[in-house]
């Protein structure tokens, strides 16, 4: 291998190793204008996408731990990767695919597990990471302002009930 290629195929492995999830599209026939504004979607999402060509990536992803990409590569591929929430930047190309009707799923992997383009469909219907702890928050929450308000309630009936008496009087 060439050391451009190595020097690029060093670059794939870093990110995919930095990544816990990676999306393949086929962005055949997206213009410049189109996918610099997904690439503005994907990093208000904590992610980003890179052109790469399949041979390298195929090498990239074997050496970055990916036991096997289950299939061969072809067309003109790019590559989300992030940071973040894998959900959240499956939300903004499925968002960007009814607008755009381009990039095309093809497939991606979160963590180890390999996911065909309707997982990753599903995966863009779950609610963001945050709204999922604000409701696992307020799960937790309900409880114990239950139990506060159950153990609140006979003292504040008998105030209410001395207060009563001492207006009578």
């Amino acid at each position: 291998m060439r050391a451009e290629k190595k020097y690029i195929s060093a670059e794939y492995i870093g990110r995919l190793n930095k990544s816990p999830f990676f999306i393949v599209v086929d962005y055949q026939g997206l213009r410049v204008g189109p996918m610099t504004e997904l690439r503005k979607r994907l990093r208000g999402a904590g992610a980003e996408v890179h052109i790469v060509k399949n041979s390298i990536f195929r090498i990239a992803a074997k050496e970055a731990g990916v036991a096997e990409l289950g299939g061969p590569l072809a067309g003109q591929t790019a590559v989300v990767t992030g940071t973040k929430d894998a959900a959240a930047a499956a939300k903004v190309i499925k968002t960007f695919v009814a607008e755009f009707e381009k990039p095309k799923l093809k497939f991606g992997f979160l963590g180890s597990q390999r996911m065909e383009a309707a997982e990753l469909n599903q995966l863009a219907d779950l609610p963001s990471i945050d709204v999922l702890r604000s409701k696992l928050m307020g799960l937790l929450n309900t409880p114990a302002t239950n139990l506060a308000r159950i153990i609140n309630t006979p003292a504040t009936q008998l105030a209410q009930v001395i207060k009563a008496k001492a207006e009578k009087a």
